[in-house]
């Protein structure tokens, strides 16, 4: 069985790292280049960096930054914010990134996930996908979260992975910051659905959490913020939880 993984999101702004809940009210929490080398010699599986207001600010992801934290880290990076060409992914990728993660500017424009895949090989394309359930129906948001769209969740998830998306980043906006846990009812929708890797994202507040993830929610991967940046807990016990879980997890 493959190993699942532990990823620590370092949402960006204004080169800070960031947090908030449901999207909002965002609190610093420290300096990207030092969390993600503590987190890399913590045992991380991977990272994922996400320029927040990028595709806001009408401005590409801050490739400076990225280099520098490429420089500090061993384990795999992906980058997201603000990516619409692939112009862009050469850039992000050449300064360090591992893959790259695409939201609005796909939904946008669902072909240029075949055309990056198709230039850069799918394990590199990690399509995120920020879901809201709104009465009863799970659609697609984007821009940061600030603009809802008729498209469907499940749908879509189907319609990169159909377009060469390497990965699915899933985040919960009704879960994100809560620590409620996370949506595993539409993480195991779509990890069933669908051949590629699913990350969960949105809504860790506890070990267990983590645990509920990958057996009910059958997530590849699990993806949390804040209870990393401010110490909650710590990676090493959360894989070594996971171990006596019987969850296969790298230490």
């Amino acid at each position: 069985m493959l190993t699942k993984r532990i990823i620590p999101c370092l949402d960006i702004k204004d080169g800070r790292t960031v947090k908030g809940v449901n999207f909002v009210q965002l609190r610093d929490a420290g300096d990207p280049v030092e969390l993600a080398k503590i987190y890399s010699d913590e045992g991380a599986d991977e990272l994922v960096f996400l320029d927040i207001t990028a595709t806001v600010d009408k401005r590409k992801t801050l490739a400076e930054l990225v280099t520098n934290i490429a420089k500090t880290i061993n384990i795999p990076f992906t980058v997201g914010g603000g990516i619409s060409t692939v112009e862009d992914v050469k850039v992000l990728l050449n300064s360090g990134a591992d893959k790259i993660s695409i939201n609005s500017a796909a939904v946008k424009n669902p072909g240029i996930i075949n055309e990056m895949a198709m230039e850069f090989g799918s394990q590199c394309i990690v399509v995120a996908i920020d879901t809201r359930n709104v009465d009863g129906i799970d659609f697609v948001h984007t821009h940061g979260g600030r603009i809802p769209t008729l498209v469907r969740t499940q749908q879509w998830a189907k319609e990169v992975c159909d377009r060469g998306a390497g990965e699915i980043l899933l985040t919960s906006m009704d879960h994100d910051g809560t620590k409620a846990g996370f949506a595993n009812e539409i993480t195991a929708e779509i990890s069933t659905m669908l051949s590629i890797p699913v990350i969960a994202s949105g809504g860790a507040g506890n070990m267990e959490h983590f645990k509920d993830v990958f057996t009910f929610g059958r997530a590849d991967a699990a993806l949390a913020a804040s209870i990393f940046h401010f110490k909650e807990i710590p990676i090493p016990n959360l894989k070594r939880y996971l171990r006596e879980m019987e969850i296969p997890v790298r230490l």
